[in-house]
């Protein structure tokens, strides 16, 4: 799987992937759940599950909401008021995507590659998109889409899609399977929880 954004937040992260397979999301959100579970109650002498339930996702029309997708997962810890800056925040994927620092995790894709042809233009032309600020239409827009198993598109994409898996794409019906999102399309933005239930729910 492709990660393209990040931002690791105090109780949960925020991810912007493309996966390989239908079902790599699944697999890779599993392995990292278990894999961390372990690292945490060996390293703090614990016992127990940390997760609570499925990760949440949604389909992402690329070439329209992207980059605005970056943003919001980018600025994750301004809203939350951790910093005031996104620079002052190191546990994100600015980090690579604006400043141009060496994360082995992070895949460039091609609609951020696109912002221009070299690498110092791009992280400029990268870095100007911050001085627009996302709006709370376009804020609550992802939010809802994610927290619902909407699709994230515009109308014609999502009937595209409609007609794909045979179900309404906005709103998503309560209960909606997350894995016919995941079957349908490669574009993922996922928000991973860390609460303390059981990691079985996965």
């Amino acid at each position: 799987m492709a990660f393209h954004a990040f931002v690791l937040m105090t109780n949960h992260v925020h991810i912007l992937a493309t996966p390989s397979t239908a079902s790599g999301v699944s697999q890779v959100m599993q392995s990292l759940g278990r894999y961390y579970v372990r690292y945490i109650n060996i390293k703090y002498r614990r016992s127990g599950t940390l997760w609570e339930g499925r990760f949440k996702s949604t389909l992402v029309q690329s070439d329209i909401y992207f980059l605005s997708v970056m943003r919001y997962i980018e600025l994750n810890p301004v809203r939350a008021k951790i910093v005031q800056l996104v620079t002052g925040y190191p546990w994100s994927s600015f980090q690579s995507n604006a400043l141009g620092k060496k994360i082995k995790l992070i895949t460039p894709h091609c609609v951020y590659l696109a912002l221009a042809s070299q690498k110092p233009e791009r992280l400029e032309a990268y870095i100007q998109l911050f001085d627009q600020q996302l709006t709370e239409h376009k804020i609550q827009e992802i939010r809802d889409a994610t927290n619902k198993s909407w699709v994230l598109g515009d109308t014609n994409f999502k009937q595209k899609i409609e007609e794909q898996i045979h179900r309404r794409c906005s709103p998503y019906q309560r209960g909606a399977d997350h894995k016919n999102i995941n079957m349908i399309g490669k574009k993922l933005f996922l928000d991973e929880s860390i609460y303390s239930d059981p990691i079985d729910s996965y």
